[in-house]
């Protein structure tokens, strides 16, 4: 079923550029926009074809718009009035009952009602959070989590077929450090602290002594006879596993349910960054120095060049990166890799997308939203976080203090590009200005009207069985035309990769709901009213409970 607004928008377009070529039908007419004034007082929709056509027809818009106006015939498109504003936009006043028909979409399509295709049957693979497993994550796992998981479930509701995926990064440089740091608590819980100077980069996070301690328990000190690579390995194999299962029991928690689970060493064991770095150097876009195999990075723009293997023949993680994409975008098939990365990354996406151009791929196969610092604030205060130290407030420490409905919702309400302060007293408190809370609430109020009007025996009826008409105070075509929006909304946030609009979105549907219920009563009205209005509400909370499940947010009944 075509959606309400979208079907009055075309038409309105259609009959506009047929106006159009009928008062200059010797000239091209060009594409224009039909866009929703700001101001209610400028109509319902406005179009600038008038200003488009100004040179061309060597007339000010305003005569054009005239003119064009002297074609249309309002009653086809459902216009009360049509006029000519400004400095020639077309503004048309719309009769409001062919609104009625969202409630019907909303009747038909239930929890699939918003849902659109633009994709066209193409797919992406969203790949967020890939913390590395050597310890717990941190705000900006918290942050790109929640968005990367709602971003995939917005591109699905776009059409989109979606893989959500975690890179594990099992191999390389953190892997090594893991090690070293796990070595060096074993010797000293069993030698002392003075047996051995933990390593000046190592983690300083209590879970290292935490994993040292329960393998000593569980094995004893018998790795103290081997050789240090034997022990780190043997560490690494203990540990890392528990690390990685914690993370999947913490993303778990916070509903985020991978597709696919990527180990960065299965690249390094089936020869996919040998065969990579092969096509790099047949590329000319490598050289030699000093041992090591270089990229030329400044070709794409990046400040210096970079690192593929290292003198001692290990390559780095950059060239497993590259040969991880192409995996994704080759080997795999997909149409597009959307990438979540922190904002310490932000230079690392030119070097990218030129690697990948220079394998074969285009660049533009790959989208990077780049997620700026969260500053936790409580009582007023930024509640401080420090890695190295071992006192980072964690995604679970977090969960644990606010709960997942806040923490998804809240790191949504602001594009991945900017700074954001986390109030964390918002965020557990029961009022109107808690964003979720207030939504939450809304959707609880309409399932208590529902439910008493149900134990009274008046249960909703079917859209052909109610007087859909009866809907004509402010305050119900407001709520109407809200909830008739959100195909438009999920649209928005596919194309833009932001989820945000979405937050606001239900933020203002909770707001013309609540201004509904304060003006107009549901129960003990004349009987066809109260339908119509209990078919509006009705409507309401499917509208609530669908974006809260892109969300990853739960739509209590009670509160």
């Amino acid at each position: 079923m075509a959606n309400t607004l979208e079907a009055k928008k075309n038409q309105i377009y259609e009959t506009v550029k047929n106006a159009a070529q009928k008062a200059y039908p010797e000239m091209e007419i060009p594409t224009f926009t039909i866009e929703a004034p700001r101001d209610k007082g400028h109509g319902d929709y406005a179009v600038n074809i008038a200003m488009l056509l100004a040179k061309a027809a060597k007339s000010a818009p305003r005569m054009i718009a005239e003119k064009i106006v002297a074609e249309l015939n309002g009653a086809d498109f459902g216009a009360e009035k049509i006029e000519v504003a400004g400095p020639g936009f077309i503004n048309f006043y719309l009769d409001k009952s062919y609104l009625y028909n969202t409630l019907l979409e909303i009747e038909q399509e239930g929890e699939n009602y918003g849902h659109i295709d633009i994709a066209n049957g193409k797919s992406v693979v969203v790949e967020f959070v890939s913390a590395n497993p050597t310890g717990p994550m941190h705000m900006g796992n918290a942050r790109g989590g929640a968005l990367g998981d709602t971003l995939g479930n917005v591109l699905k509701a776009a059409g989109w077929n979606v893989t959500k995926e975690f890179y594990i990064n099992d191999a390389g440089a953190q892997i090594d450090k893991f090690g070293r740091s796990l070595d060096a608590r074993y010797i000293q819980l069993i030698k002392g602290e003075d047996a051995i100077e933990f390593p000046e980069d190592g983690y300083q996070g209590d879970d290292i002594k935490v994993h040292a301690a329960n393998y000593r328990a569980k094995f004893g000190d018998a790795l103290l006879e081997k050789s240090e690579e034997e022990r780190k390995k043997e560490l690494v194999a203990y540990a890392l596993p528990l690390n990685i299962a914690a993370l999947k029991e913490t993303l778990d928690e916070y509903r985020i349910n991978y597709d696919v689970w990527f180990s960065e060493s299965t690249l390094h064991n089936d020869g996919s960054v040998k065969e990579t770095l092969e096509l790099l150097k047949k590329s000319n876009i490598t050289y030699e120095k000093d041992g090591a195999l270089w990229i030329k990075s400044t070709e794409f723009g990046a400040e210096k060049d970079d690192v593929l293997v290292r003198a001692n023949g290990i390559p780095t993680y950059f060239a497993a990166d590259i040969a991880y994409h192409r995996n994704k975008l080759e080997d795999r098939g997909f149409d597009l890799a959307i990438n979540i990365w922190g904002a310490d990354h932000h230079g690392h996406i030119a070097r990218m997308k030129g690697a990948m151009e220079a394998v074969g791929i285009s660049g533009d196969k790959l989208d990077v939203l780049v997620i700026q610092l969260v500053r936790l604030m409580r009582n007023g205060e930024v509640a401080r976080m420090s890695k190295r130290t071992g006192k980072m407030i964690t995604l679970a420490d977090l969960i644990e203090e606010i709960g997942v409905d806040a923490a998804r919702y809240f790191f949504n309400m602001r594009a991945a590009g900017s700074h954001m302060d986390f109030d964390l007293d918002l965020a557990v408190s029961q009022s109107n200005e808690n964003p979720v809370f207030y939504v939450q609430y809304a959707h609880a109020r309409i399932c208590s009207i529902i439910r008493i009007l149900k134990e009274s025996g008046v249960d909703i009826l079917p859209f052909d069985k109610t007087d859909c008409s009866l809907l004509k105070k402010e305050e119900e075509i407001e709520l109407l035309t809200k909830l008739s929006q959100l195909p438009l909304e999920i649209k928005a946030a596919a194309e833009s990769f932001d989820p945000s609009n979405l937050t606001h979105y239900l933020i203002d549907v909770a707001a013309h709901f609540h201004s509904f219920y304060n003006a107009c009563r549901v129960r003990d009205e004349e009987p066809n009213l109260m339908q119509a209005r209990l078919k509006l509400i009705e409507s309401t909370r499917v509208v609530i409970k669908n974006v809260l499940d892109i969300l990853g947010v739960s739509a209590p009944e009670k509160m």
